[in-house]
């Protein structure tokens, strides 16, 4: 990113469809493709599902999981090399050796989303403060809109985005917080074309990138708690390339429509990722049980029985058997009586079929 002044703004239209004169009654350029249309319409019904499927015991967990998923995607797109062990060694306090600066990226950004529940996608004042947290002893305007020109160049220097200038910031910003809450559109088109539209401007010095992401993320769980634990950011961090080419296709139209339809892909493409996960992971333990059952059973019928004659009756290796009567020791269904040599199993009697 390089500063300019508004002189070199001026010489350079960024795009003859975009003026830049506030007003309250500003609607950002797009066109909502057929593409977009459908791809609603079927993320509202995987949504559905996925609500459906996740059990609520798991929530705590994935969102702990994702969380850290989440930290390392944002980061790593900025250029932080950290992994996601390291992440999580510092969410777990444990000291790491490497750059000052993305150890405090990391914790930026732990305490960022720590605020998540807290933080009202609709209120602009929560954006500064979103920003100040994810920019913390990073740069000195921290949770405030620039004051000076911005612009990111390619690797060549040529020019790729020359922001607004900063003097529109504000009233940029306020107008896209005033349509966001107030439009009719679709919350998932919205939070699309706010995405975009929040790049475009870049109201601050730096870190608009991760708080751009985190926005669209909070926007997308007002659609529905599910985006908690399918945050933007890790979709992103899958298809960078992509997700810039969008970016430059809609600055070339004028309008975010491309950037719309590889967003919605992109949420589309995940739910459908995690719910074919959920039913590889429900085939896999099915196919647990069925094996448990089988272990359990030849213990019901013959309480002395060892792990090698467990096998011999269901087909199963010794060591799978042992693994599975550790299993079933370890949810509480079968208890060892005595030693190896003059015990017996015990049946719970939860589960004691007889």
């Amino acid at each position: 990113m390089y500063f300019y002044n508004l002189e070199t703004f001026q010489k350079y239209r960024f795009s003859k469809h975009r003026p830049y004169f506030p007003h309250m009654n500003y609607t950002p350029p797009f066109t909502i493709s057929q593409k977009a249309i459908n791809l609603v319409a079927e993320i509202s019904a995987q949504v559905e599902h996925y609500t459906a499927s996740i059990k609520q015991s798991d929530t705590l967990l994935l969102r702990k999981v994702n969380r850290i998923k989440t930290i390392h995607s944002s980061l790593a797109i900025e250029g932080n090399t950290l992994s996601e062990s390291d992440v999580t060694d510092i969410i777990n306090g444990v000291n790491i050796v490497a750059p000052i600066r993305e150890i405090q990226e990391v914790k930026n950004a732990i305490r960022a989303y720590e605020l998540y529940e807290h933080l009202d996608p609709f209120k602009i004042d929560d954006l500064l403060l979103a920003h100040r947290t994810l920019m913390e002893a990073l740069v000195d305007d921290a949770g405030h809109f620039r004051q000076g020109g911005v612009g990111v160049f390619g690797d060549k220097g040529q020019i790729i985005h020359l922001a607004p200038p900063a003097s529109l910031v504000p009233e940029l910003m306020k107008n896209l917080f005033h349509w966001l809450k107030t439009a009719e559109d679709n919350l998932l088109i919205r939070s699309c074309v706010f995405h975009y539209e929040f790049e475009f401007i870049h109201p601050f010095s730096d870190g608009n990138g991760r708080t751009g992401r985190l926005w669209q993320s909070l926007i997308l769980g007002k659609v529905n708690s599910v985006f908690e634990h399918l945050p933007v950011e890790n979709m992103i961090y899958a298809n960078q390339q992509s997700y810039y080419e969008a970016i430059a296709e809609s600055t070339k139209q004028g309008q975010s429509g491309p950037f719309i339809d590889f967003m919605l892909s992109e949420i589309l493409t995940t739910l459908l990722k995690h719910r074919n996960d959920d039913t590889l992971q429900d085939k896999l333990q099915d196919k647990l049980q069925d094996k448990k059952s089988k272990v359990l059973a030849c213990i019901v019928h013959n309480p002395r029985i060892t792990a090698i004659e467990i096998g011999r009756m269901t087909g199963l290796g010794e060591r799978q058997v042992r693994y599975y009567l550790s299993a079933l020791k370890h949810e509480g269904s079968i208890k060892r009586i005595g030693g190896n040599k003059a015990g017996h199993w015990e049946i719970t009697s939860a589960q004691n079929p007889l």
